[in-house]
């Protein structure tokens, strides 16, 4: 079957597990089982990133050391409630688990006055390698990719700073002030991409900035290819040559955009399963734009269903290799291992069995 056939006699043998990284969003770390797979999971990463056939189809939450340092302002006040970088007041809601823009609070009073309103973050401020030694240096996994999540782009945090409904207004009536503004948000994130480069060694950035709602974009096609297409563009060239690759989380039934994602050079799209055709924007994109999905399967089943839904999805989702899995579990009781399932799933699709 050729060199890299499937061998569960060796890949499934117990060879530990990684140690449970602090994670993205306030999430605590769990350990994670490892398989004696005959390439990292590093690399099986990068062959999907450079757009070569994986042994494997990656499952996220246990094959990469996936972080959002909570020393920035960002990442505190989106997962427990706080101020922001840029002033915006968040208020954390039990019930989901997130925070939300507090009601009755507005940080931008019109976008014609950010120039003066606005208070830039001096990122110099922040002792990176300090919180990199002291929060995951412990932890961190040498032969995991490094996933580093940033919140958030250009259209949420204008729709953050004054409301979403003045936002969209302003992508019509102000093009020339939302493009200044939105450029020097460009030059911010790549200056965060540098530090999440130098001082947490990051392969892949999770850039957030979604664009739909549940039944369709919040812009056409044609204007996020005028006013985002050019930042984004700016964004991932520069990623790109700092030796990163982005991972363009975006929200909402956003289809028609996926090839202003492609021109914009994002390397993957994270979208929502339950509001686009997954598969046949695989079958139509895939190729040019990798996908990863947060998946969590319907935990009201037996055992066999529960596993028989992961196997369906890696299937349907993986069969190019063009696919990230970032399995969220659902049913703790489990008996049956999920992630041996989407391993061994993945292997014999894309290397066989010896």
């Amino acid at each position: 079957m050729g060199e890299y056939a499937f061998r569960p006699e060796i890949e499934l043998q117990d060879i530990g597990e990684y140690k449970p990284v602090p994670k993205m969003y306030g999430m605590p770390g769990r350990a994670a089982r490892k398989f004696n797979s005959p390439i990292t999971p590093k690399e099986n990463f990068l062959r999907i990133a450079r757009k070569e056939k994986p042994l494997w189809i990656p499952n996220v939450s246990a094959e990469f050391n996936s972080i959002q340092p909570q020393v920035m302002p960002d990442a505190s006040a989106r997962c427990h409630g706080g101020t922001d970088w840029f002033g915006i007041e968040w208020e954390y809601e039990p019930r989901s688990n997130a925070a939300m823009v507090k009601p009755g609070t507005r940080r931008l009073s019109d976008i014609t006055k950010w120039r003066e309103e606005l208070v830039w973050p001096d990122l110099k401020k922040i002792d990176w390698a300090k919180d990199y030694e002291e929060t995951y240096a412990p932890f961190m996994e040498p032969d995991r990719a490094t996933n580093f999540a940033i919140v958030n782009g250009c259209f949420e945090r204008l729709g953050d700073l004054t409301s979403f409904a003045d936002c969209l207004m302003y992508l019509i009536e102000e093009e020339e002030e939302v493009t200044a503004l939105f450029s020097r948000f460009t030059d911010f994130h790549i200056e965060l991409m540098e530090v999440a480069r130098k001082y947490y060694g990051a392969d892949l950035i999770t850039f957030h900035d979604d664009m739909g709602t549940q039944i369709s974009t919040f812009m056409s096609p044609s204007m996020f290819e005028d006013i985002m297409v050019p930042q984004y563009r700016r964004m991932t060239d520069a990623a790109h040559e700092m030796g990163l690759y982005v991972n363009y989380h975006s929200c909402g039934c956003v289809g028609t955009l996926i090839p202003h994602y492609i021109e914009a050079g994002f390397d993957f799209w994270e979208g929502q399963d339950n509001c686009n055709d997954k598969k046949g924007l695989m079958d139509k994109y895939g190729a040019q734009l990798a996908q990863l999905s947060v998946y969590t399967p319907n935990p009201n089943c037996t055992d066999e269903e529960y596993i028989a839904q992961i196997v369906k999805n890696i299937e349907e989702l993986g069969a190019a290799g063009r696919y990230m899995c970032w399995y969220v579990p659902t049913k703790p009781d489990c008996r049956l291992d999920a992630a041996e399932a989407i391993y061994v799933t993945g292997r014999k699709m894309m290397c066989g069995e010896e």
